[in-house]
């Protein structure tokens, strides 16, 4: 559920006038895109109005496919699609509001059943029979079966809203996004039992990632709640913190994600208050001794970034432009240097990408 479907007017009039600007992007095709090699754009919709999407870019043949779950059921996906997942031969996508799991095949994108959970985020993979599912207003991980689309098992958390998750060795890492806790949590996935908790640097720890050297980072914070952002490099072996960085009070902090070689991590700062003050994609190496001073794409006054990906083949980085979640929401496409080589148009409010290869 995005944290941003909640706006000042004055910043969604400026969102308006200033994406007047922008150059036209490629119209989306209602053809069918193919099985494999494409990047997907999930689009959560305005909350509320049911009007989530999912998109897909074929970069070899140049092409963008708009809602694909309508064109191929005939129906609307639901209210605020947050995540996906390409398990087998499903895609699993978590459809926050509507409480459900919705699962498509993979080669057609038709309905192929759906999985009642309350306001799942994400999923991680543990095998062909098991993942775990996150969900806000609890402290709940559900276990399901990929293949019976079954709820097999709950795993109860001593935080709040379980969030970003990873895999490290036979353990998954969790992480709550619980304003008044400062731990993630390791549990042991052939018996889903928790065996570790994890003292992180700052509060609120959502997000977690593992570098090339098999380290644990975990963003943390609640900028909205006066909960700082904060990065941890620990090592999820010991628990022991190795270095911490703390953001600007006035730096909202999301979706980092790691280059193809995991040595250089990717995130944004949102500024929706229409400033250009800590506002942008910035990046970082691993073993950088401060917070980059200067951002990688800079966001212009009026606008924000709400969605970021790196392609893991060739390198280049996916940013998601939601326009104040008023207005279908564009993409553009950078190299390594930072140069844009494309733009397109999709959903409304695009917040992740899931690259399918």
């Amino acid at each position: 559920m995005g944290r941003n479907n909640y706006k000042a007017l004055i910043v969604v009039l400026c969102c308006c006038l200033a994406s007047c600007k922008k150059d036209k992007p490629d119209a989306a095709n209602n053809g069918v895109p193919g099985a494999t090699g494409n990047v997907y754009v999930v689009c959560e919709g305005n909350f509320g109005n049911g009007d989530a999407t999912l998109y897909a870019y074929e970069p070899l043949n140049d092409s963008v496919y708009g809602d694909l779950y309508a064109i191929a059921n005939g129906q609307q996906l639901g209210d605020v699609l947050q995540s996906m997942q390409h398990i087998g031969d499903k895609l699993f996508l978590c459809v926050n509001n509507s409480d459900k799991i919705v699962v498509l095949n993979a080669a057609d994108r038709r309905l192929a059943g759906s999985i009642s959970i309350p306001k799942p985020r994400y999923i991680l993979p543990i095998s062909a029979t098991k993942a775990y599912v996150s969900a806000l207003y609890n402290n709940k991980v559900y276990v399901i079966n990929p293949q019976t689309l079954q709820v097999t098992d709950t795993i109860f958390l001593p935080g709040q809203n379980p969030e970003g998750m990873c895999l490290y060795n036979n353990n998954a890492i969790i992480c709550t996004w619980d304003t008044a806790g400062n731990s993630v949590f390791k549990v042991d996935v052939s018996n889903n039992q928790l065996t570790q908790t994890i003292k992180v640097a700052g509060y609120a720890p959502q997000e977690a990632l593992i570098d090339k050297e098999q380290m644990l980072w975990v963003l943390g914070g609640e900028q909205s709640v006066g909960k700082t952002a904060t990065w941890t490099r620990l090592d999820p072996s010991t628990g022991e913190i190795l270095k911490s960085y703390t953001f600007p009070a006035t730096a909202n902090t999301v979706r980092p994600v790691f280059n193809n070689t995991r040595d250089t991590l990717y995130f944004i700062e949102a500024n929706q208050n229409s400033g250009t003050n800590d506002n942008g994609v910035y990046r970082m190496g691993i073993h950088d001794a401060a917070l980059p001073a200067q951002p990688f794409v800079a966001a212009k006054q009026y606008q924000y970034f709400w969605a970021l990906g790196v392609d893991p083949v060739t390198g280049n980085i996916y940013v998601g432009d939601p326009k104040g979640f008023v207005q279908k929401g564009s993409v553009y496409i950078y190299q390594q240097d930072a140069t844009l080589i494309k733009t397109f148009s999709v959903g409304l409010g695009p917040g992740h990408f899931y690259f399918d290869e």
